[in-house]
């Protein structure tokens, strides 16, 4: 008698659901055709949703043309930079702090066997870099803007303040 009660709940379950399925489906063509008049029968037509927003006007050829004074270009030339200013502004980072295996500025004994190699050596270095097993110095201190004379004046500073 179980048995057949579970069967017959199942059997009654599975006509409700095909019927509530069944009902509900039924009318899905008409509710469709109803949508798509209110989406497109409705409301502006496609033309006008999809104009652009604005137009521009283009100024005719005929209207007076413009007058411009001649323009006198002045170039200005840049004050060189004393050592101690490039120092300050684009060596003291690295050479402060002894950052990426920078010599410290007023260590004599890591300046000492740079100043033996020559300037002229310490000032290639500065001014196209170099990289070594000690560290890295980018180009002139990572600064492209320094003029070479600006950077030779910034390693002249150093090694005077670190004798």
């Amino acid at each position: 008698m179980k048995t057949f009660s579970i069967f017959l709940g199942l059997c009654l379950g599975l006509i409700l659901f095909g019927y509530i399925f069944v009902g509900h489906h039924r009318d899905v063509p008409n509710r469709i055709q109803q949508n798509r008049d209110v989406l497109l029968g409705g409301g502006p037509s496609v033309a006008e949703r999809i104009k652009p927003v604005g137009q521009v006007k283009v100024a005719s050829a005929e209207t007076e043309p413009i007058r411009r004074e001649p323009v006198q270009v002045v170039a200005v030339a840049r004050a060189e930079r004393n050592g101690q200013q490039v120092y300050e502004s684009a060596c003291a980072a690295c050479h402060g702090a002894g950052i990426a295996g920078a010599p410290k500025v007023g260590d004599a004994g890591a300046w000492a066997k740079r100043v033996a190699k020559g300037l002229d050596s310490l000032y290639a270095n500065a001014i196209n870099g170099i990289q070594g097993s000690a560290g890295v110095m980018p180009a002139k201190g990572g600064n492209a803007a320094l003029s070479d004379a600006e950077v030779k004046s910034a390693v002249d500073y150093i090694v005077a303040r670190s004798k």
